[in-house]
């Protein structure tokens, strides 16, 4: 399928959702209601910047698209983790982080791989762009180990010197993978580019649907009623699972996860779907690679500038859940060939490790 057959989806209508969000958030409607509206409301507006970047990348190209797509695709994300900053809520977005990495690793991963393979038997990558999105996601698992290994043994307690020394620590860490988020930038778009040139930026240059002027609009206007719903849905996730019984990791790993990354679920399996398995793994592995590189340090050093420091001091369960992740994603992207059976154990292995979540908070 080119881009010139694409049509406009049904998923759009739920486009009515964003108004009516809005609408029980001012009129202060029952909390359950105002969450469900709001979740809602998030997931054809994450389509809307999927699409959108879609067709930027036919422009610019997978890398490129790819790149735009995360960084978009992670505003959700960011603005709910700033409200939770905000509000003290450390540990909702710690979960949140963990959750989205996973996320987009294991779950979003798997995901297309199924969706691509269910339409073709064996699916070949860039397997260059997959290794070096796991080396990141290995150096940022390695920045997230030392504060919280360190604050369980040597620097463990309530000292005033311990947290004083665990802060500089983390936002020292956090300095540091942002500059290896820059270099990272640079190594693809600029020393190595030609490393990850793919097929897939010579086979549709000639079937843009959208102006690149239309795309940034429309991504624009998505993005602005994202950062208004997402508000809104953080106001009501607390109670919301206070209501239901979830425990704040689960709420922050999974749901809050899930949620915020919509955007780069409907478009990375919209992608693996249509045999684009390298924009698709971009995505998914870039976005996850990303939040560790880039969000994380963004919100350390956001929490300094409100007056709120935020360490990277995470449970062990959350760091172990990561490290698992970045393990099993480098031993099926590793080969640059996919099948459907892998993203079934990607999926199973996010199943698995969200039980965990629901169980111990």
């Amino acid at each position: 399928m080119t881009f010139t057959h694409l049509k406009i989806s049904r998923f759009y209508y739920l486009l009515v959702f964003t108004p009516v969000a809005i609408a029980l958030e001012f009129l202060h409607a029952d909390h359950v209601l105002i969450f469900v509206a709001a979740g809602i409301a998030i997931l054809p507006l994450a389509k809307l910047i999927g699409d959108s970047t879609e067709h930027l990348a036919v422009h610019y190209g997978s890398v490129t698209g790819s790149l735009l797509n995360v960084t978009f695709g992670n505003a959700a994300e960011v603005i709910i983790a700033l409200i939770a900053l905000n509000a003290g809520l450390f540990d909702l977005i710690k979960a949140s982080i963990a959750g989205s990495i996973i996320g987009n690793v294991l779950l979003i991963f798997g995901l297309s791989i199924i969706a691509g393979g269910l339409r073709k038997k064996e699916q070949l990558f860039n397997s260059q762009n997959a290794g070096v999105q796991t080396s990141m996601l290995f150096l940022a698992v390695i920045g997230l180990a030392v504060p919280t290994i360190l604050a369980e043994t040597e620097l463990k307690g309530e000292s005033i010197a311990n947290q004083n020394l665990i802060q500089l620590m983390s936002d020292a860490l956090a300095f540091t993978l942002l500059a290896v988020y820059i270099g990272s930038i640079a190594f693809t778009f600029i020393t190595h580019k030609h490393l990850f040139v793919t097929p897939e930026e010579t086979d549709h240059e000639h079937h843009a649907l959208w102006s690149k002027k239309r795309a940034f609009l429309l991504l624009a206007v998505a993005m602005a009623f994202v950062a208004l719903v997402a508000e809104i849905l953080v106001g009501s996730v607390q109670a919301t699972s206070e209501e239901f019984g979830f425990g704040e990791l689960f709420v922050g790993a999974i749901i809050v996860g899930l949620v915020g990354n919509a955007a780069e679920h409907s478009s990375a399996i919209l992608l693996a779907r249509k045999e684009k398995m390298d924009t698709a793994i971009g995505i998914a592995a870039g976005s996850g690679t990303q939040i560790a590189l880039f969000v994380v340090p963004l919100l350390v050093i956001a929490g300094i500038v409100l007056g709120k420091p935020l360490t990277l001091v995470f449970t062990i369960y959350e760091l172990v859940a990561v490290f698992l992740s970045a393990i099993i994603m480098n031993l099926i992207a590793h080969d640059g060939k996919s099948n459907w059976f892998e993203g079934v154990m990607l999926t199973a292995v996010y199943v698995i490790i969200g039980i965990g979540f629901y169980f111990i908070g």
